[in-house]
């Protein structure tokens, strides 16, 4: 990579981030301000009068941004993929079909992937299992960091697919590169505030337990080769009718969050 070029790129990105950061310091207190008062009762005490559950709430205060930059796959590089029919997507997907199908033990066991990720996959130890889809007989993992998801970012998955015989037959993987933390680390929303922010939302609902709170990584900044990630709370709730619930809360500013895949878009508090 021309050692010029990536420079002037990192360089814009920083001066971004520097503007953006600067805007949350002038309206953190603002957004904190727009959570619905609770009254004299605290979040603590509203949860428990509509029994709502949460598990063992994580203690972190600080965390940085990341950054890294998407891989750029070459004909050379296939060469090395032995017998298997590799396809390149825009230069930043393959899609390789296997020419010898591979046994999954059981397609329902995170464990069950690991061999295969470690074998099969470029720098495979670096994916997590995030989701499996047994009616459409795949399974999608993300990339992380430090064992922090980057939850929704296309060009850091692999998916796996599998045939009757429980045997993967076919994947397809991006790779983000040169993932690096930022020097500066970032105060966090905790927990229970981040909480609050989706009870005052009303998008907790009375007899729901939140299963699970986890700090991950969501999209901020996307160019064509570098990519930055902001803090994100990752919030899953069981409501009262046994249906799994998932929000994401951006760390560091506060806001819900609907993260999808190449976007991160901040949905406005309503008036």
């Amino acid at each position: 990579m021309d050692w010029s070029k990536s420079k002037s790129i990192f360089i814009i990105v920083f001066l971004i981030l520097d503007i953006f950061l600067y805007s949350l310091y002038l309206n953190r207190h603002t957004e904190a301000q727009k959570v619905e008062v609770l009254g004299e009762k605290t979040i603590e005490a509203r949860l428990k009068d509509d029994n709502i559950t949460y598990t063992t709430l994580p203690n972190i205060e600080l965390a940085p941004y990341i950054s890294g930059s998407v891989k750029h796959f070459t004909n050379e590089e296939m060469q090395a993929f032995n017998n298997h029919e590799v396809l390149i997507e825009n230069e930043t997907k393959i899609i390789v079909t296997l020419d010898q199908p591979v046994p999954i033990t059981d397609v329902e066991d995170p464990a069950s992937y690991v061999d295969f990720l470690q074998t099969y996959i470029i720098d495979g130890t670096s994916y997590g299992l995030w989701e499996i889809d047994k009616t459409n007989q795949s399974a999608t993992f993300f990339q992380r960091i430090n064992n922090r998801t980057i939850y929704y970012n296309n060009h850091g998955m692999v998916k796996v697919y599998w045939n009757a015989n429980n045997e993967i037959y076919q994947y397809e993987q991006t790779l983000l590169l040169d993932l690096v933390e930022f020097e500066e680390k970032e105060e966090l929303w905790s927990p229970i505030q981040v909480i609050q922010v989706l009870y005052s939302r009303g998008l907790l609902k009375p007899d729901s337990q939140i299963t699970l709170v986890k700090l991950g990584y969501s999209t901020l900044v996307q160019f064509t080769q570098t990519q930055v990630f902001v803090p994100t709370w990752e919030i899953r709730v069981i409501n009262s009718s046994g249906q799994q619930e998932e929000y994401f809360v951006n760390a560091v500013e506060g806001k819900v969050i609907d993260v999808q895949f190449d976007q991160s878009k901040v949905e406005e508090d309503e008036e």
